[in-house]
């Protein structure tokens, strides 16, 4: 197991972030697993080394405390390991609107959605390059490509900005001669415990089925994608329909119809 590449994992206790880990040994990778419940990253990591038989470690850290990327990393090189592989999965949907949620609130959720997956990429992009090996996966969404909404109001800007830094990273790395992949995957609605946790389940079970998908398939879609040096990825024919409509339709037009349906999934109280 210690010649296996490695691939560490934000926001894997559940989810997309551990549909990320089990693909990933799967393929016969050791994974580092990453969040805040390290009881669940500890079910994970047993149930992955015994299906799978790879390594996995398990880090508990809150990415909203200062210093959190730099005590991961810490823990991988006392561990002995670097990282081949970045997942950049923590994440959750912060209810209300700017104007009824404090800046604490709003500014860990900068932190943990878009300054620390920004920061672990700048950090592990040397050792990247000097090996000449690098994937990078930076979940985002499909909302960042949906005009905002009232409501969840840094949610899809903070997205579209991992879109178009995922895209720039890529294109450094290709124009250096780097063996470096970094991919935006941008799932629409999936089946996780995303909309529980930020209270929006009820709202989004209203949304027809044929929206929805499984984290299996995302994940997979990531994966092949990143492999392939595609620098945004949109799983699913439904979802690459509406982030192809949110192009050409006007944006007055995409406004108005945000406007419509985002209270749709948006909780704004």
């Amino acid at each position: 197991m210690a010649g296996n590449r490695l691939a560490l994992i934000t926001g894997a206790s559940a989810g997309i972030g551990a549909e990320f880990a089990r693909q990933y040994a799967a393929k016969g990778w050791d994974v580092a697993l990453t969040a805040r419940r390290l009881d669940r990253l500890d079910g994970l990591a047993r149930e992955i080394e015994e299906k799978y038989k790879v390594s996995a470690m398990t880090i508990s850290q809150d990415l909203a405390r200062d210093g959190a990327a730099d005590t991961i990393l810490h823990e991988l090189k006392e561990a002995g390991r670097h990282v081949d592989a970045l997942v950049n999965n923590a994440g959750y949907g912060l209810p209300g609107t700017f104007f009824n949620t404090s800046w604490k609130e709003q500014a860990d959720f900068i932190r943990v959605l878009y300054t620390v997956p920004i920061e672990l990429t700048h950090k592990l992009l040397p050792g990247m390059a000097e090996r000449d090996f690098g994937r990078i996966i930076n979940v985002a969404s499909l909302a960042g490509y949906a005009p905002g909404s009232s409501g969840h109001t840094l949610y899809a800007s903070v997205k579209a900005g991992l879109i178009k830094f995922s895209e720039s990273v890529h294109a450094e790395a290709e124009t250096a001669g780097h063996d470096i992949h970094c991919t935006a995957l941008c799932p629409g609605f999936t089946w996780t415990e995303f909309h529980d946790v930020n209270g929006t389940r009820e709202m989004t079970n209203e949304s027809p089925e044929w929206m929805w998908m499984e984290a299996a398939p995302v994940v997979k879609a990531g994966l092949e994608g990143v492999a392939r040096g595609q620098p945004v990825v949109v799983p699913g024919m439904v979802n690459k329909g509406v982030a192809t409509l949110t192009r050409i339709l006007p944006e007055p037009v995409g406004r108005a119809i945000m406007k419509k349906q985002g209270k749709r999934f948006r909780k704004v109280d």
